[in-house]
């Protein structure tokens, strides 16, 4: 479903990514690992097409829902107001009707429904988390892309943010669409054992690591054996 090929990128004389090829097949979680300045972002930006890459080719679907890591919100909106707002930009012809059932179902996947009424601005971290996550899954999207979707959250926060993940990224297929990809990107092993069905470790923008979680008796070894 997704292919990267040899990709490289540079920005003046520092090459943040080097011959990076992996695939990632449809409805896999999968966690890229790495400390700050592996490249991980970068790679996220070039796969939502942000970017481009010096050379090589990426292949990903048409639809991508992302979360970036500063989430950018409009904190003076209500919840439900900014959802449909933002629903409003790429829906096209839908009804207004439509567009608020849409909103609606989507405020209940997440959570938010106690919180729809507020304004964003009222909200904790872990809230607005959410309504960011609602706002990525707006385009029902094939590849849903996370960067460091818990920074700065608290214990709790961190728990039911990372249980969230887990259940939209394996939760029921409806409606004929296919199951969502995951590519979630993080410097916290803990995250990628608990959500992720893979883990593709990066450092110094190159591939170090790439293994389905089930066959790796300690991430955190294999980690620093590959970043040191």
């Amino acid at each position: 479903m997704i292919r990267l090929e040899h990709i490289n990128k540079s920005f003046g004389q520092q090459q943040v990514l080097r011959d990076v090829t992996l695939e990632i097949p449809e409805g896999q979680v999968l966690g890229l690992l790495g400390p700050n300045g592996a490249g991980k972002s970068t790679l996220m930006k070039i796969l939502i097409g942000l970017w481009r890459a010096d050379s090589g080719a990426v292949s990903v679907p048409k639809r991508i829902g992302y979360l970036p890591e500063q989430n950018p919100l409009y904190e003076e909106m209500y919840v439900a107001e900014y959802l449909q707002f933002m629903h409003s930009l790429t829906a096209g012809a839908q009804s207004r009707k439509t567009a608020s059932l849409k909103v609606e179902s989507l405020i209940e996947r997440v959570g938010l429904t106690p919180e729809a009424h507020k304004h964003i601005r009222e909200l904790s971290k872990g809230y607005r988390q959410r309504v960011g996550l609602a706002q990525a899954l707006l385009g029902e999207p094939e590849l849903l892309i996370l960067d460091e979707p818990t920074t700065g959250l608290d214990p709790n926060q961190l728990v039911e943010i990372r249980s969230l993940i887990r259940d939209l990224a394996h939760g029921p297929v409806t409606d004929n669409r296919s199951p969502l990809t995951v590519i979630l990107s993080t410097h916290i092993m803990q995250e990628v054992r608990e959500m992720c069905d893979r883990v593709v470790i990066l450092d110094h923008g190159e591939i170090k690591a790439d293994k389905l979680i089930n066959e790796i008796p300690d991430l955190e070894t294999l980690f620093h054996e590959k970043t040191l």
